[in-house]
């Protein structure tokens, strides 16, 4: 019985390798990783439709290669800044905020606000697609933790008081943001 499990599980390895190479040699893509669906930018600044794309997964090896060692704390160790201490709490340049770990575009200088607590908030992302939230229960709070789509990168937590039209504070760690100067960020969005 071992025999034929190993023999059955053998052949089925076997040829789905041999399905792949095929695959590749007409032409075809590989199987691919995981994929998720969001919104990149056009050349306006402007999100495009709904674009599935593979998903960016790492060792944590590979994160700290990439990252500094405060950005892989708060990205990838869901960490947070102290407050009034990151780059971008008080930044007004015009422009997009992208994740630090895949420079997928997150939240634009349009929609952030000063909402007096030391970190950068916004008031809704760029796309909905390209957050996702989580519930979270450390510290023995009750938060909702937002992550980057396309990553699962850490960017911090959304709060329910926010101003109009969303009431919704987006409350983000600078560590986790590369920002991008853009004339046409006021235009697009």
């Amino acid at each position: 019985m071992k025999t034929l499990l190993s023999c059955g599980l053998l052949l089925a390895v076997a040829c789905l390798a041999a399905d792949q190479q095929q695959g590749t040699k007409a032409g075809k893509q590989p199987l691919k990783g995981p994929m998720v669906q969001v919104r990149l930018l056009d050349k306006e600044g402007r999100p495009t439709e709904l674009m599935t794309v593979e998903k960016v997964v790492k060792t944590d090896a590979e994160w700290k290669k990439q990252l500094t060692a405060k950005q892989y704390a708060i990205a990838r160790g869901k960490g947070t800044e102290p407050a009034f201490c990151g780059a971008f709490y008080d930044h007004k340049k015009p422009g997009i905020y992208t994740c630090v770990c895949c420079e997928l575009p997150l939240f634009s200088s349009n929609a952030k606000f000063d909402s007096g607590t030391g970190w950068p908030s916004f008031f809704t992302p760029i796309a909905k697609e390209n957050v996702i939230t989580k519930s979270d229960f450390s510290y023995g709070m009750k938060r909702v933790e937002i992550l980057c789509a396309r990553c699962d990168g850490h960017l911090g937590h959304v709060f329910e008081d926010g101003p109009p039209p969303t009431n919704l504070r987006y409350c983000l760690n600078s560590e986790s943001l590369k920002f991008t100067e853009s004339k046409q960020a006021d235009k697009a969005h």
